[in-house]
């Protein structure tokens, strides 16, 4: 199965060439044709065994959408919803042997299909969508496994809907997207997940303070190099495919507050659940109680959409209560000393991605109690075991700190078409592919949601 994900060499040197290849010559007449058997073909391969669900799940709600009716719109989310939390509850209490994991892709799938509906209902869509068009928005490739979550009217091109805009401009930058992807999750991410790794093996209740802090800075980043690397891929992809750019990140963590890091962290996710969520509950328009609530079902919802595990309502509460305390307790102090908001996102949210990371909760208690040894008898443990993961892992802590600056990523964009800019992206996939041959595949962090 690893080979055929984004960063699999099956993938990247035979099936791509080839789709690519066909959805060319194929000509824009046929192209929503081959999107479609490409991509099922491409499920097949991860899923054989789900495939079927989602051809059928794909038909049930492009009829549904052929009469606009209220009451098929409420049915067909039920049903979308009711599928998504099924599944996740019987792999949560492991009632059924043959489904230990949530099927590759569904948490994202479903959630564009409850959009789709949404939206359809809203008149944002025209009424009767072609059958083609829906099944691509459902099923495309780029987008089938950890998303983005693209709405249905972002996958028409400035060109029109039936002609998509696939020139050779379009086309190098979206290469250079899924180069860049590519490095980053292999070179970057993987690299801080055999960081975190080590410090696993080792024993979180014998790593000291110092190498506890430098873990949960470590999996933040192997954790946000990982997903921006996947969404670089996927909307490399979708441009290579004449759709336009979608944009999952946007400089997180130069954010003002934690509430502002999660509009600019996986981005489609955020506005799916303030759209089709917090809004339609009433949003902050309401009074504070009533606000209060309204952030403390979407969070909530938002941790059981990652998983069923403690870990992840603890992770959920966590934010909650820290965006309560910036949107009703201190507000005026973060404008007058907007420093403070940047705190919050460079220490609460590290710490939070721990609450992320770990799903065992007596792990996950002595990994807390290393980053906050205040009330231990014995003190601080090994003294000094930081320094040699330090030092193997410097040049990647330093890359990625300088990544996060929005001014590098904005001064590397400005200059893509550069020769410099292309040959040294060309020498980093290079090593990235030596370093998949190496060590295998690496699934991305997302796939386990």
């Amino acid at each position: 199965m690893e080979a055929m994900l984004f960063t699999g060499i099956l993938f990247l040197f035979r099936f791509l060439p080839i789709f690519f290849l066909i959805y060319l010559l194929a000509g824009p007449r046929y192209r929503g044709v081959i999107l479609v058997v490409g991509s099922l073909l491409y499920y097949a391969a991860l899923e054989p065994r789900f495939v079927f669900l989602l051809i059928g799940m794909s038909l049930l709600n492009w009829l549904f959408a052929q009469e606009k009716s209220r009451l098929r719109t409420v049915l067909l989310i039920l049903l979308d919803l009711g599928l998504l939390v099924s599944v996740k509850l019987i792999v949560a209490a492991n009632a059924w042997e043959g489904l230990s994991a949530i099927p590759l892709g569904m948490s994202f799938y479903l959630l564009k299909m409850i959009s789709f509906q949404a939206d359809l209902h809203r008149g944002r869509i025209r009424e009767k969508p072609s059958l083609m068009e829906t099944a691509g928005y459902f099923v495309m490739f780029p987008q089938l496994l950890q998303g983005p979550i693209m709405r249905y009217e972002q996958q028409f091109s400035e060109e029109g809907e039936t002609e998509r805009g696939i020139n050779p401009e379009r086309a190098e930058d979206g290469l250079m997207l899924l180069l860049s992807g590519l490095v980053m999750k292999v070179l970057l991410a993987d690299e801080f997940a055999a960081f975190f790794a080590r410090l696993t093996r080792i024993g979180y209740e014998s790593i000291s303070t110092p190498l506890a802090w430098m873990g949960i800075y470590g999996y933040s980043l192997q954790l946000y190099f990982d997903f921006w690397g996947y969404s670089l891929m996927a909307a490399g992809l979708l441009m290579l495919l004449g759709y336009p750019y979608i944009e999952n990140f946007h400089h997180p963590y130069a954010a003002a507050s934690v509430s502002d890091f999660y509009r600019r962290w996986h981005v489609t996710l955020g506005r799916f659940f303030r759209d089709y969520v917090y809004i339609p509950l009433g949003g902050s328009r309401v009074g504070k109680a009533r606000c209060f609530c309204n952030l403390l079902f979407v969070w909530a919802l938002t941790g059981f959409w990652h998983g069923q595990g403690w870990n992840y309502l603890i992770w959920a509460l966590f934010l909650f209560l820290v965006i309560c305390w910036e949107k009703f307790a201190i507000p005026n102090f973060l404008k007058k000393v907007p420093v403070w908001g940047r705190v919050h996102v460079l220490l609460l949210i590290p710490i939070s991605w721990i609450l992320f990371a770990i799903t065992d909760l007596p792990s996950l208690g002595a990994y807390l109690l290393r980053l906050f040894p205040l009330w231990q008898i014995d003190g601080n443990v090994n003294p000094g075991d930081w320094i040699l993961p330090l030092q193997a892992c410097a040049l990647e802590f330093i890359l990625g700190a300088v990544l996060l600056i929005p001014k590098t990523t904005a001064f590397l964009v400005e200059k893509r078409h550069h020769i410099v800019i292309k040959l040294l992206l060309l020498v980093l996939f290079w090593f990235a592919i030596q370093r998949i041959c190496q060590n295998g595949e690496n699934p991305f962090l997302y796939l386990q949601f």
